[in-house]
């Protein structure tokens, strides 16, 4: 899609004026700093300013480790600057726009890796097809986010307060956008749909949107943290034992990757070692939950999404069941096996008894499994799958293995990503569930 035309203007928002870009069908602003952040301590709204601040150009990355899923997706943040000065989001609002819904997005990435600013998470078709006003968000992530040494104090959840200052900008901006903030439709994928889970449970967070997607959230995960979080603490402390205080973010990342390490002996739930606390601001208690759903559900409309092979790449790149693939058709056979179990205990049957029990509180659930797959590859219709449908443009995802022959292609021989950024554009109108189809089936 992309516009024949652009131009730099001034737009004023509540907090001050920016330089945004005009394209012949959106007004776009890259890298909006949302927050400033000292390291390991919670971040604060920015300051109001007076003179225009340039958002033309997208803002930086937060430093991380690699992704794992490079292989399967490609280079997600190709082109981005790194900075622990990240706390920046984008807007993309049709040009024209008046009073339309809000989508903010969050990106996943195991807690450790991601950025709303990489040019694949760009919302460019679902803002202009979808007549809505598209956010996506950077926040904090590994251990500047979710893993604060006890040296450096108590404050935990710092990428969660990330993600809850993000909304309080919307809130307090989007109007100036075309955007309605009493019609915000928060969603993400993986951790960031994780993070939405966390959103809905926050007090804090309670009357910033009104409904919610959740797309592979590993809500198998959850449940039953806190020994690993404390064993991922003590890690890093003893890692971090007689070094110095000003550590660079790489030397930080050094620490963070042998802390991590110990969660591998926590089985599944180890995989993702960071991330969020109960009982840490803003998150209730994990006991009070339950509690917290019955009053949440009735106000928040809910849509749950898992694909057909979510575990998939995640059983592949592990490096005990990896060594099954020189088993040749037997090894296969076995992965498969694995990731259907792995898929079924992590995505699957927690999305449907969050879908039954928030239909049980008084509130409106679907719960879709999407099949799409391309033909030769050996990822099937894996984790991360839709995000190429959904967001941004078919050039900016010509080097993910997982695409197979429609890497590039997409849109052009494939209706599937217009209806998939059509029903979930529906979705966030009026809340719509989607038509199943022959690759996105309801399951409950």
């Amino acid at each position: 899609m992309g516009s024949a035309t652009s131009i730099t203007r001034e737009l004023r928002i509540a907090d001050g004026p920016l330089v945004v870009t005009e394209t012949d069908e959106l007004v776009v602003a890259r890298g909006v700093r949302y927050g400033r952040a000292e390291r390991f301590r919670p971040a604060v709204a920015v300051e109001p300013w007076t003179e225009p601040v340039d958002t033309t150009r997208p803002g930086p990355s937060c430093p991380q480790v690699p992704n794992l899923l490079e292989h399967m997706m490609g280079v997600v943040l190709a082109g981005l600057d790194t900075s622990e000065d990240c706390l920046v989001l984008s807007v993309h609002a049709p040009r024209e726009a008046a009073g339309l819904p809000v989508m903010v997005y969050l990106h996943g990435g195991a807690y450790v890796t991601g950025s709303g600013e990489s040019s694949r998470y760009q919302p460019v078709r679902l803002a202009a097809e979808g007549d809505v006003v598209a956010v996506t968000v950077s926040y904090r992530v590994g251990i500047f986010g979710y893993l604060t040494p006890t040296r450096e104090g108590e404050e935990t959840n710092l990428g969660l307060r990330d993600q809850l200052l993000a909304l309080q900008w919307v809130a307090r901006n989007i109007a100036s956008f075309g955007g309605d903030p009493d019609d915000v439709t928060l969603f993400g994928q993986s951790a960031g749909g994780d993070s939405v889970v966390s959103l809905l449970l926050s007090e804090p967070a309670r009357g910033l949107f009104r409904r919610v997607v959740l797309q592979s959230a590993p809500l198998g995960m959850r449940r039953g943290r806190a020994a690993l979080h404390r064993a991922v603490r003590d890690a890093a402390d003893e890692a971090l034992r007689d070094r110095p205080a000003d550590l660079s973010a790489d030397e930080l990342l050094e620490i963070q990757e042998r802390a991590a390490s110990v969660g591998r002996k926590f089985g599944w739930t180890g995989g993702m070692p960071l991330g969020f606390h109960y009982g840490e601001f803003p998150l209730p208690a994990e006991d009070e939950e339950a509690a917290v759903v019955a009053r949440r559900a009735p106000e928040v409309e809910l849509l749950l999404l898992h694909t057909h092979d979510d575990a998939l790449p995640f059983v592949q790149i592990d490096p005990v069941y990896g060594r099954l693939r020189r088993l040749g058709p037997l090894g296969r056979l076995i992965l498969t096996g694995v990731s259907k179990i792995a898929t079924a205990r992590l995505f699957d049957r927690p999305a449907r008894r969050m879908a039954k029990g928030w239909r049980a509180a008084g509130g409106t659930a679907g719960h879709y499994r999407l099949d799409w797959r391309p033909g030769h590859t050996e990822f099937g219709s894996p984790h991360c799958i839709e995000l190429p449908f959904l967001f941004g443009e078919d050039a900016d995802w010509a080097d993910a293995p997982m695409l197979g022959e429609y890497a590039g292609h997409l849109d052009e021989r494939l209706p599937i990503g217009r209806e998939l950024r059509a029903a979930w554009a529906r979705f966030a109108h009026d809340g719509t569930m989607p038509a199943a189809t022959s690759y996105l089936h309801r399951m409950s």
